[in-house]
């Protein structure tokens, strides 16, 4: 091949052929577990409570069912709504327990105020709640009510991603939910004059509602 007629593309794609041919060892071979922020001493708690306040996710700490139904009742006051659906049997039998008022079935679904899930594991570093669609909510019970309400226990917390799929893999073994997702903060949009506007997309307000399971 004449050097003067090589093009540039030519050239890249040359470069690239001989380095696949060059094997070397990774240079960083610990890189995954190696600490990627200072602050890794702090519990998972901590760290996701922080991460996830901080991308206007709102987190209740609860040290047992009761908080859990003393909270969700200041909440739902608070925010002046009245149809909230749960559809998870263990929600369900939660709510039953202390005569929290729910609604079970998807009729009138399109006047849904608050839907309750539960999740697959918190992730503390990016403050994210990974969720799948095994489980009776669904897809649409984190979607489309404008308040959206995760009771996740304290051994749900992990530290990355890795660790979530991991927890995933051992649950569910070759039988995977066709759904796995991570929701990070309420659903958010700054498309329009790059204004940010929450809600646009799904669920205006995201609350983790963090039941301690550990003690």
């Amino acid at each position: 091949m004449n050097i003067r007629n090589t093009t540039a593309k030519e050239k890249m794609l040359k470069s690239i052929r001989q380095a696949l041919l060059q094997k070397r060892d990774n240079p960083h071979p610990d890189f995954e577990d190696s600490p990627l922020y200072k602050d890794e001493e702090d519990g998972l708690d901590v760290t996701f409570a922080r991460e996830f306040t901080n991308v206007s996710g709102k987190f209740i700490y609860c040290d047992g069912e009761i908080a859990v139904i003393e909270n969700l009742i200041a909440l739902v006051e608070e925010l002046g709504v009245s149809k909230i659906f749960a559809w998870e049997p263990e929600v369900q039998e939660l709510l039953k327990t202390y005569g929290f008022p729910f609604l079970r079935t998807d009729n009138d679904f399109d006047k849904a105020e608050v839907g309750i899930t539960t999740c697959e594991s918190l992730i503390a570093r990016n403050g994210s709640i990974m969720i799948s669609n095994a489980n009776a909510g669904g897809r649409r019970l984190s979607i489309y009510p404008p308040v959206h309400i995760v009771f996740a226990k304290a051994s749900q917390l992990v530290m990355d991603i890795r660790h979530a799929m991991k927890a995933i893999k051992e649950k569910y073994g070759n039988d995977l939910p066709s759904m796995i997702t991570t929701i990070t903060g309420p659903s958010r949009t700054a498309d329009i004059e790059k204004m940010l506007v929450l809600g646009a997309h799904g669920p205006k307000d995201l609350y983790v509602f963090l039941i301690e399971d550990r003690f």
